[in-house]
């Protein structure tokens, strides 16, 4: 009898709690349907957005130059420091010069010697004009003193090809940069023997400013970017940074390449940039935008307004009654945090544009349109522990 009462007891208690949790379950699956949601809204409108292609560059310089002598030669002089910007003309190094010099004093002394005898023959020949003139002298010795003349003309003239090579010889001992940009390492040091035939050189310089930016765009969109060039037109160009939070420099589309990648399906084209302060470096990675136009009148809203699901694109709207419903839309062209809508929406139809994520059809909300979230903040006192009193 025991057994039966303690079993009756707990079937009793069973029952009890079953009971209560249904009412607690109930209760809770009525506070859901009641639920009111705060959400942000804007107003649709029209407006005007940027036709922009995004995609992936590299910051590519428009010269890299190794500096390399000419000539061989002992390093005795720099006259850079490492990374530092130098400009075309710019003397970079010196090499011991003194085997040019003497060359040159050589080409120099064998010019003068053959001068001297030119100018000897010259004299000799008008002697033997005169001397024909009076039949004194036989046309033929006339005839051997003028080719002799012609001989050593040849010879200074040899002479002054041997002087302007010494020369040039001579002046390649002093290095110089060839182009503007950024010296990078130096890859000799002073005593060493520089080679012409190497081909590490001294340095490189790298062009920085201007600077490019290689990028690849779909093939779908060329026609579209090449029916906005085809007239002459000068695209913008923005190169952001990885992040996309930072636009570090605006320029404009320089070039188009030839042909189509076909194992990527994408078009190479050049941006040039104006890079006095340095913002891109080369080989950096970057995100450009390349505007193509305008497209205006259109319907603007937040990207964040647009939700996903098992009817595709749509957003919230929001009705008379406080209540929203799900309404498909058809976007154009989505630019950053916003963009443009097609169909499915009117002009100043209320559209959520925050708390949309936990919405259904028919759900109740309290719309804001974020002007007050400021002065909300600004009116909260600084601390919501009350005043303590003497």
């Amino acid at each position: 009898m025991a057994k039966l009462k303690w079993f009756l007891i707990a079937i009793a208690l069973l029952g009890s709690g079953y009971y209560f949790l249904g009412g607690d379950t109930k209760e809770a699956q009525k506070d859901s349907r009641n639920t009111i949601n705060n959400v942000n809204f804007v107003t649709a409108a029209k407006g005007t957005i940027d036709i922009v292609v995004e995609a992936l560059g590299t910051v590519t310089p428009r010269s890299v130059v190794t500096v390399q002598s000419r000539v061989d030669g002992q390093l005795i002089n720099l006259h850079f420091k490492e990374g530092q910007m130098v400009a075309a003309g710019d003397l970079l190094a010196e090499l011991d010069d003194r085997q040019y010099a003497a060359q040159l004093k050589q080409a120099e002394g064998q010019k003068l010697r053959d001068e001297a005898q030119l100018a000897e023959a010259r004299q000799t020949l008008q002697r033997y004009t005169v001397l024909v003139s009076k039949d004194s002298i036989p046309r033929q010795q006339l005839d051997t003193q003028a080719s002799l003349v012609k001989q050593y003309e040849g010879a200074v003239k040899n002479d002054e090809g041997l002087v302007d090579a010494a020369k040039t010889q001579l002046d390649y001992t002093r290095i110089t940069a060839p182009i503007s940009g950024r010296i990078g390492l130096r890859k000799a040091d002073l005593g060493n023997i520089i080679k012409a035939s190497s081909a590490d050189g001294i340095a490189v310089i790298t062009e920085v400013d201007p600077i490019s930016v290689l990028f690849s765009i779909p093939e779908d969109r060329i026609p579209e970017v090449m029916g906005y060039t085809k007239d002459g037109t000068v695209l913008h160009v923005e190169a952001w940074n990885r992040e996309k939070t930072t636009k570090l420099m605006e320029g404009k589309l320089e070039a188009v390449d030839n042909q189509v990648d076909s194992t990527t399906g994408t078009l190479k084209m050049r941006a040039e940039f104006e890079n006095k302060d340095s913002s891109l470096y080369p080989n950096q990675f970057v995100n450009i935008k390349l505007t193509l136009g305008k497209k205006e009148d259109v319907l603007i809203l937040p990207s964040s307004a647009l939700q996903r699901g098992s009817i595709g694109t749509f957003v919230y709207r929001i009705k008379d009654d406080s209540t929203v419903d799900a309404v498909p839309i058809k976007t154009d062209i989505t630019l950053g945090d916003v963009m443009s809508v097609e169909s499915g929406i009117a002009v100043g139809d209320k559209i959520v544009s925050e708390g949309g994520g936990s919405l259904r059809n028919g759900a109740k909300v309290v719309v804001s349109d974020g002007k007050d979230k400021k002065e909300k903040q600004d009116k909260k006192p600084a601390s919501d522990k009350p005043p303590s009193t003497p």
